[in-house]
Parts: structure tokens; C-alpha cells; sequence
């Protein structure tokens, strides 16, 4: 068995005296582990920190087995994500996300945003909106995707401020407003005809909040975990950064 693909750098661990095992996000094989021989040597180690893209070819006998990946570097940004405190909390989250999904099971889509949001995440301005979307799309990917484009009470695209905590959906500023102490803050850039405007530090914590709250119910919780700690170090990273640049 053999295939080519393009890869992100997840994650890596230590295997005998010269090898890893290294775990990429591929476009068409999803999360995938490999054996990369010779991965600790001095050409090697800069190839496979996360959150560097690579060119790789797996090889097994067997498709259920673990194989080998042949690797080649393609954009190594690992050294400049390395700069800042909040890309290497994001790098954290990142990982953490994408180790939800199953293994092998191929999200090309997600792949893509996965690159787009690497390549901005050591700047602060834009890591915390990228990353908190990069959540809702892996909320959808796992089947418990938000539906914010219209009121869940009257169907209206118009003044959508809500989110009901139990169904996920949007709703508008007078159908909840006898209930807004029960429901969810939706911040305006989340919603689908919000365009790209960047966020104030109050709206990306609520877009958080958001998030956090769906991924605990639907996520960690039913697998008796909790959120990783890093999480919370990386928000708050991106809000005192975007403070202080507000100040």
C-alpha cells in the first residue's frame, strides 16, 4: 500500500534510538500516524516541529498497519510560530482539535482552514477570531455544527444577538429576549452577514464562551474529559494582546 499527500505537522514522539513517530493532518487521509525513520536526526528535527507543512509518502504492507512516511518539507513556519507565547498556545489548541476527529478519516476542507489559520497565528489581531472558527468548524465536522444564519423562533436573518444553549441555533434580539439570561452571546462576526470585521476583545471572549460551551457538551464532556488548560492560556494570550493594542 502507498499514497502521496500533503501534510501538517500535529504532533511528534520518540520511537527507538533514531526514529518517530509523527502525526500529521493530510488533505485526503485526515489525522494520520507514521513512522518516520532517522525522524531525530539534525536534517529531520526542524522538518517535524507542528505546525510545519510537508509533502509526505506512506508506505505499508497492509492499509491497518501503522507504515512509514518518507517526508520533505514544504513551508516551515514551526521557527517564526516559535516567537510568540499566544502561536504556541495556539499550536496547542490546534493540535487538540484536530486529535478529535477520527483517525484516517479524511477532512480535506478543514485541512485547507487548518493552513490558512497557521499562517496567521502569530498575529494577534486575527489568531483568536481564526481559531475560534477553526472550533465551530470542527463542531461541524463531528456532526454538531451550529446553525447561526437564522432565528430558530421566526426565522429572520435580521438582529441575530442569541444562541440557545440546548439546540445551537441563532436566535434574534426580540424572540429571546424574555430568555436572554438562559441563552448564549452570538457576536456579531460570527454571524454570516457580519462579513470578516475583526472583533473587540469582549466579543472574540463571548465567541469563545460560545464555543467552549458546545465543544464541553458534545465533546469532552460525553468522553469524560475536560478542555486542555492551554485553551485557556491561549485566550488569554489574544485578549491582553488585543488590550494592549487597544490601549
Amino acid at each position: 500500500m502507498e499514497w502521496r499527500d500533503e501534510g501538517i505537522v500535529i504532533g511528534v514522539r520518540r520511537h527507538g534510538e533514531g526514529s518517530v513517530l509523527l502525526e500529521l493532518m493530510t488533505r485526503e487521509h485526515g489525522r494520520h500516524i507514521g513512522l518516520v525513520r532517522g525522524g531525530r536526526s539534525a536534517r529531520m528535527q526542524p522538518v517535524l516541529q507542528a505546525g510545519n507543512s510537508v509533502s509526505v509518502a506512506w508506505r505499508a504492507r497492509l492499509d491497518e498497519h501503522l507504515g512509514s512516511f518518507q517526508v520533505e518539507p514544504t513551508v516551515q513556519r514551526a521557527a517564526r510560530l516559535m516567537d510568540s507565547p499566544a502561536a504556541l498556545y495556539g499550536l496547542g489548541v490546534l493540535g487538540g482539535l484536530v486529535r478529535l476527529l477520527p483517525e484516517r478519516d479524511p477532512h480535506p476542507a478543514l485541512h485547507e482552514t487548518l493552513e490558512l489559520v497557521l499562517g496567521a497565528l502569530d498575529d494577534p489581531a486575527l489568531a483568536g477570531p481564526l481559531v475560534v472558527r477553526f472550533e465551530l468548524a470542527i463542531l461541524s465536522e463531528l456532526g454538531f455544527g451550529l446553525d447561526l444564519a437564522e432565528c430558530a423562533a421566526t426565522g429572520s436573518r435580521d438582529n441575530l444577538v442569541f444562541v440557545s444553549p440546548k439546540t445551537g441555533r441563532a436566535v434574534s434580539a426580540a424572540a429571546g429576549e424574555p430568555w436572554r439570561d438562559k441563552l448564549l452571546a452570538l457576536p456579531p462576526f460570527l454571524h454570516e452577514g457580519q462579513g470578516r470585521a475583526l472583533p473587540s476583545p469582549a466579543q472574540l471572549a463571548a465567541a469563545f464562551a460560545l464555543t467552549g460551551h458546545f465543544l464541553n457538551r458534545h465533546v469532552y464532556e460525553p468522553r469524560g474529559t475536560t478542555a486542555p488548560d492551554v485553551r485557556a492560556a491561549f485566550i488569554a494570550a489574544v485578549l491582553s494582546a488585543q488590550s494592549r493594542d487597544a490601549s
